[in-house]
């Protein structure tokens, strides 16, 4: 394991090729639920500025703003009814980050795992790819079509599926620590972290099912604070920012 007293020698490096999980908590205001246009903007503002760089960009959203499958289920909503909500609450943060980014002229497409032929294109791997190498931002939404299954894990899925050389996963925090930052003042962060690390020590990063998918696969987390201006461009950039989640 290394920290940030001890980087491990793990160089950063720019990216051609990335898939950007934004949670459904980025898309209103801390404590708050629904959607904040603001912070939508705000999120698509650092988009265009990452894009500026020549990246190709796809992004996976979630729901939580508007409402969360699992939690449906303490309220006797069968839990894949409830995941099947939730699947649509993500669609709604696409639409919403869709007008954002168009509105700033950055051309997108949203794809859903869930077919909704008036709204979004189903997606469709190859039709995905096309749409990246001709520059424009992809947005998936509806998780990965199934229930069980967390937008951690849908997002982790396609950037496999698409080939991104890494998954930026932005948070409100600027990276991972030992104990919650919050409640802890001595909390440590940490630099870069194995896999078996996150796995061994229970950190809270992403779902079991997402870090083994990228365990398995080799493919790099980038855990970063989305709400520091820039950092979505400096993450592609490649520069020291949040923290690193690698083969060790």
């Amino acid at each position: 394991m290394t920290d940030g007293d001890t980087v491990s020698g793990v160089a950063r490096r720019s990216y051609g090729r990335v898939l950007l999980k934004v949670s459904g908590d980025a898309f209103c205001r801390e404590e708050g639920t629904g959607l904040d246009m603001d912070e939508v903007r705000d999120i698509a503002r650092q988009i265009k500025a990452a894009r500026g760089h020549g990246v190709e960009i796809a992004v996976v959203v979630g729901g939580g703003n508007i409402l969360r499958g699992a939690q449906l289920s303490t309220a006797g909503v069968q839990r894949a009814t409830g995941d099947y909500m939730g699947m649509l609450a993500t669609v709604i943060n696409a639409l919403a980050l869709q007008d954002a980014l168009e509105k700033i002229d950055v051309a997108t497409r949203v794809l859903s795992a869930i077919e909704m032929q008036r709204v979004a294109e189903p997606f469709i791997r190859r039709r995905c790819l096309r749409h990246l190498e001709k520059g424009r931002v992809c947005i998936l939404a509806g998780g990965t079509g199934n229930p069980y299954l967390t937008t951690d894990t849908t997002a982790a899925l396609r950037a496999k599926e698409i080939g991104a050389e890494v998954l930026l996963k932005a948070t409100k925090v600027d990276g991972v620590y030992d104990k919650d930052p919050k409640r802890h003042p001595d909390a440590r962060r940490y630099d870069t972290l194995s896999y078996l690390d996150v796995l061994n020590q229970g950190l809270a990063v992403m779902d079991l099912t997402a870090i083994s998918l990228c365990m398995e696969t080799g493919l790099p987390i980038l855990v970063f604070n989305l709400k520091v201006q820039g950092n979505i461009e400096r993450a592609v950039r490649g520069e020291r920012i949040g923290t690193l989640i690698h083969a060790g």
